[in-house]
C-alpha cells in the first residue's frame, strides 16, 4: 500500500506540475475480489475508479500520501459500483475525443511472474516475448509492477497529443520527483526538484543569454540630437503638406524644453499631452523629454471623467493642449499651453539643447492601461528602457535615410513610443498620418503610396482589414511590417506573404510593464499551427514559470515572467500593485521579474507559443481591457446589483446584469460619459440571476450567447441591395442571419 500511494503521489505530482491544475482525476483499475460469481467466466473483470487528488504546492508530501490512502481505501469500499453507474448517475457530458471523469489512468501490479522461468508438466515451451502497444484508450496510461525485486514502469502515451521525446522527458521527471519524495516527506510538493541541471541551465540561461551593449546610460533625446547633428538638412518630420528637417525639428523642441524648463519640469516631473496628431504633437513630445520629464499621454477621444481622473491620479500641474481642446478639459487648477499658437511666443527662447542632468532610470513616460479595480492604472518606464528596445530594433531591422516610418498608433497606446522615437534617430523619415486616418485601409494605402513608407506597424485585426482592401498589392515600398498588441493570426501571415511578398513580416509582444516589447519573431512559413513571439530581445528575460516560481519544461505551459532593463519602474502611485506584481527573481539576486498574466508554452527549441491569458483581461483591437474594470462601473449604476462583462460568441463585450428595480435603459451613454468607446459593451442581457458553479463560483460557462438570450423576430431583407447587404455583413461578422432589423454594431461590427 505505502508503494502504490507513492507511485502514484509523485505521478499526481507530475500531472500538477505539467497542467498547473490543482484538481487530478486519474483512473486506477481495480480487479473484482467476488471472484465466486465470475469463476469459471471468460471476460474482463476489472473496474475502473477514479482517484480524485487535490492539491497545491503547498501541500506537503506526507499530507499528500495520506489523502491518497484515504481516498483509495474509501473507493475500494465502493468498488462494486460499474464505472459506467458512476458516469450515468454524474450526468457527464460524453463525448468521442476523450473519456469521461478523467483522461490518465495509472495501474499497479504488485508481483509479476517471471516467465522465463515458469515450467510445464507437459513439455510445453514459454519464452518471453516483447510487446508494443499499437492503440491506447487514455491520453497517458502509467503501468507499473513488481519483477525479480526490481521496480518497473512504463508510460503508454497517444501519439496525436505527445510526441516521444517528451514522454521520455515526463519519465525522467516524475523519477526525480519520486526520488525527493523518498528523501523528505515533510517537503512541499511545489518545491520538489523536477528538472535536472542540464535542463534547468537551458530553460534559465541559455536561453536568455541575450547581452549586448547600447548607450543605455543615455536619454532618449540625446540619440536624436546626435543624429540631427549628423543629418541637419535631411527631412525628419512629416504631417501633411508640411516637412521640417532634422536641424528645424531640434531647435523648435529645444525652444519648447527650454520654456517648458521655466515652469519647473525636469527630472521625473510628469507632463500632460492631450492633442491630436500634428507637428506640434512630436515637438511636444520631445520637448518634454529635453527638459527632463516625462510625458503622460492623453487621449482626446476619451471621455471627460477619465481624463479628469488621469490628470488627477497623475498629480500633473502641466498640460501641453491645442486651442481646439482648451475649453473642453477637466483641468482647473493646472497650467495650459496650447502648442499650436503663434510660433512667435517661443522666439525668445535658445535654439540649443538645454542641459538638464538625466540619470537613465528617470522616467521618460507614463502610460495608463485599463485596470481590474475599476480604474485605469499609470506604468512608468524610464530612459534606460526605452533606448534598449529602440536600439535592438535598429540593431535588428536596421532603419536607413531612405526609409519612412508612418506614425499612426494612439500615443496613449506604447507601440508609438518606437514609431515616434525609432526613426528619428536612425536618420528616417517620421511620417505622421492624419488623425482618424489609422482606422480606414483606403486612406493608408494612399498614404503609404505618397510617402513611399517602409516600415509601419499594424494591431493584427487592422492587419486584417488592411490586407484584404483592394489595392493594398500597390504598396510596393513597404518592407517591414511589424505586429504587435494581439494574437497574430496565421491567416493574416500567409495573406501578407500572397499580397505583400517583398515585406518582411515581423511579430513582437510585450506589455506596457516592459517598455513596448520584449520578444520578437521573424515571420516564416515553417508550416506551423499559430505564430510564435518568439525570443527575448537584446538584455531582457523570459522566464515560462509554474505558481511556484519553478520554470516548466518545454513544452508545458506555465505563465510568462520578465526580467531585465526592460522593465518600467513602478505603477505610478501603486506601491501594492508594484509589489504584487514585479517580485524578486529566483534567478538573479537583487533583480525583479514582471508577472505578465499570459500563459505560454516554450517549444524544444526555446521560442516561446502565446496561449492566451491566465485571468479575465482581454485586447481588443490592440487595446489592453480588463473586464473588471467595466465590471466595477456597472456595479455603480444604481439600478445594477451584478455585473459581469466577457468576450463570447464572436461578439465583441458583452454585459450579463442582474437588475436592481427598475431596467436602466441609458446603459451605454452612461458608460460613454467614464470609458472609452472601445470598452462599452455591445450587448447589455438582463438575468434573474447569474449561474454558478456547485461551489458557488461564477459559472462563465452558462451565460447564454446573446442571441440565444435575447430572441427577437426575424424579418428577412427584402429586394437585391438588402439581400447583397445582409449577405456582406454576414461574411465579416461570422453570423448565420441577418434581418432588416439587426444592427452592424451590435451584431459585433466595430470601426475596424
Amino acid at each position: 500500500v505505502t508503494l502504490f500511494m507513492l507511485l502514484l503521489g509523485a505521478f499526481n505530482v507530475l500531472l500538477h506540475r505539467y497542467t498547473g491544475q490543482g484538481d487530478i482525476r486519474v483512473g486506477v483499475p481495480i480487479a473484482n475480489r467476488n471472484r465466486t460469481e465470475v469463476e469459471g467466466l471468460i471476460g474482463f473483470f476489472v473496474n475502473t475508479q477514479v482517484l480524485r487528488t487535490e492539491l497545491t504546492g503547498q501541500t506537503r508530501v506526507a499530507e499528500l500520501l495520506q489523502g491518497i490512502k484515504e481516498h483509495a481505501l474509501g473507493a475500494q469500499a465502493h468498488q462494486e459500483l460499474p464505472f459506467e453507474r458512476l458516469v450515468e448517475a454524474l450526468k457527464i457530458e460524453r463525448s468521442l475525443s476523450h473519456t469521461p471523469l478523467f483522461q490518465v489512468m495509472y495501474n499497479h501490479q504488485p508481483v509479476v511472474a517471471d516467465i522465463a522461468s515458469v515450467s510445464t508438466a507437459s513439455g510445453l515451451e514459454l519464452a518471453l516475448v516483447e510487446w508494443q502497444g499499437r492503440t491506447t484508450q487514455f491520453d497517458l496510461t502509467l503501468d507499473t509492477y513488481e519483477k525479480s525485486g526490481t521496480l518497473h514502469a512504463a508510460l503508454t502515451y497517444a501519439n496525436d497529443l505527445f510526441d516521444t521525446p517528451t514522454i521520455e522527458r515526463m519519465a525522467r521527471h516524475w523519477t526525480r520527483l519520486l526520488q525527493a519524495m523518498v528523501l523528505d516527506g515533510e517537503q512541499r510538493i511545489g518545491e520538489l526538484p523536477m528538472l535536472d541541471a542540464a535542463e534547468q541551465q537551458r530553460l534559465v540561461h541559455s536561453w536568455n543569454q541575450t547581452t549586448e551593449a547600447y548607450p543605455t546610460e543615455r536619454g532618449i533625446h540625446h540619440l536624436i540630437e546626435d543624429q540631427a547633428r549628423r543629418s541637419p538638412d535631411a527631412p525628419a518630420l512629416v504631417f501633411g503638406t508640411t516637412t521640417l528637417t532634422y536641424a528645424q525639428l531640434d531647435a523648435r523642441a529645444n525652444q519648447l524644453a527650454h520654456a517648458l524648463g521655466e515652469q519647473g519640469v525636469g527630472p521625473d516631473v510628469l507632463v500632460g499631452i492631450c492633442i491630436e496628431r500634428s507637428i506640434e504633437m512630436v515637438v511636444g513630445l520631445l520637448a518634454i523629454l529635453k527638459a527632463g520629464g516625462a510625458y503622460v499621454p492623453l487621449d482626446p477621444e476619451y471621455p471627460q471623467e477619465r481624463l479628469a481622473y488621469m490628470i488627477e491620479d497623475s498629480g500633473i500641474q502641466l498640460l501641453l493642449s491645442q486651442q481646439s481642446l482648451l475649453a473642453s478639459l477637466p483641468v482647473a487648477g493646472i497650467q495650459l499651453i496650447a502648442l499650436d499658437q503663434p510660433a512667435l511666443w517661443l522666439d525668445g527662447y535658445s535654439r540649443e539643447s538645454p542641459n538638464v542632468a538625466l540619470n537613465a532610470l528617470n522616467l521618460a513616460y507614463v502610460i495608463y492601461t485599463s485596470g481590474s479595480t475599476g480604474k485605469p492604472k499609470g506604468a512608468g518606464n524610464s530612459h534606460r528602457a526605452v533606448v534598449n528596445r529602440l536600439s535592438w530594433m535598429q540593431q535588428a531591422y536596421g532603419l536607413g535615410a531612405n526609409d519612412a516610418v508612418l506614425q499612426k498608433t494612439p500615443f496613449s497606446f506604447d507601440v508609438s513610443v518606437w514609431e515616434f522615437f525609432w526613426p528619428l534617430m536612425t536618420g528616417a523619415r517620421l511620417v505622421v498620418a492624419a488623425p482618424g486616418e489609422h482606422r480606414e485601409p483606403a486612406r493608408l494605402i494612399d498614404t503609404i503610396g505618397r510617402h513611399a513608407i517602409t516600415t509601419l506597424h499594424f494591431v493584427p485585426s487592422m492587419l486584417q482589414a488592411f490586407i484584404h482592401e483592394p489595392g493594398v498589392q500597390a504598396c510596393a515600398s513597404l518592407t517591414r511590417i511589424v505586429c504587435s498588441g494581439e494574437a497574430l493570426p496565421l491567416d493574416a501571415q500567409q495573406q501578407v506573404f500572397a499580397k505583400l511578398p517583398a515585406a518582411a513580416l515581423y511579430n513582437l509582444y510585450g506589455p506596457t510593464e516592459a517598455a513596448i516589447d520584449v520578444t520578437h519573431w521573424t515571420c516564416i512559413d515553417e508550416g506551423a499551427d499559430s505564430v510564435p513571439i518568439g525570443r527575448p530581445i537584446a538584455n531582457l528575460g523570459t522566464y515560462v514559470l509554474d505558481a511556484q516560481l519553478n520554470p516548466v519544461p518545454a513544452g508545458v505551459s506555465g505563465e510568462l515572467y520578465l526580467g531585465g532593463v526592460g522593465l518600467a519602474r513602478s505603477y505610478h502611485r501603486r506601491p501594492a500593485l508594484t509589489a504584487e506584481r514585479f517580485v524578486p527573481s529566483p534567478f538573479v539576486t537583487g533583480e525583479r521579474l514582471y508577472r505578465t498574466g499570459d500563459r505560454v508554452r516554450q517549444r524544444a527549441d526555446g521560442v516561446i507559443e502565446y496561449l492566451g491569458r491566465l485571468d479575465h483581461q482581454v485586447k481588443l483591437r490592440g487595446l489592453r481591457i480588463e473586464l473588471g474594470e467595466i465590471e466595477a462601473r456597472l456595479m455603480q449604476h444604481p439600478h445594477v446589483r451584478e455585473a459581469v462583462v466577457l468576450v463570447q460568441g464572436g461578439k465583441p463585450l458583452i454585459a450579463y446584469l442582474v437588475h436592481a428595480g427598475e431596467a436602466p435603459t441609458d446603459l451605454k451613454a452612461w458608460l460613454l460619459g467614464s470609458l472609452p468607446e472601445y470598452m462599452v459593451p455591445t450587448h447589455f442581457i438582463a438575468l434573474p440571476k447569474l449561474p454558478v458553479t456547485a461551489n458557488g463560483k461564477l459559472d462563465r460557462k452558462a451565460l447564454p450567447a446573446p442571441d440565444a438570450a435575447q430572441p427577437q423576430a426575424f424579418v428577412a431583407p427584402q429586394g437585391d441591395l438588402q439581400t447583397a447587404l445582409a449577405a456582406i455583413w454576414s461574411d465579416v461578422l461570422g453570423v448565420e442571419q441577418v434581418g432588416q432589423d439587426d444592427n452592424f454594431f451590435e451584431l459585433g461590427g466595430d470601426s475596424i
